[in-house]
């Protein structure tokens, strides 16, 4: 047997689940031991996981004493929020702000 924790985190809570599965459960098994524990637990069982940062599959066999993360689904996609924060910036400086341009090269 191994013992695992199983960890969700909102900004206003944390839970952690300590199970004890046989050693060939796989994160798919010891997320449904801490699910029988959470009782009504508003957690998303079926998000994206990973063990100690790492993202890994359900299929993944944690190992004695690991944590397993359970993560929360993101609000935005990241790379539209920066698009947004620079098109912002850009605006709110206006066209004096950008640098000057060198002049061309020309060859001889």
């Amino acid at each position: 047997m191994k013992r695992c924790a199983v960890v969700f985190a909102t900004p206003e809570r944390q839970w952690i689940w300590t199970v004890e599965v046989p050693e060939q459960a796989n994160v798919a098994e010891v997320i449904q031991s801490a699910r029988l524990q959470a009782g009504d637990a508003e957690v998303p069982w079926q998000g994206d996981v990973g063990i100690f940062g790492e993202l890994c599959t359900r299929a993944t066999v944690p190992r004695d004493g690991d944590r397993i993360e359970i993560y929360r689904p993101l609000k935005s996609d990241p790379k539209e929020s920066r698009r947004a924060r620079a098109a912002a910036g850009r605006a709110a400086a206006g066209p004096a702000s950008a640098p000057p341009r060198s002049p061309l090269k020309t060859a001889r």
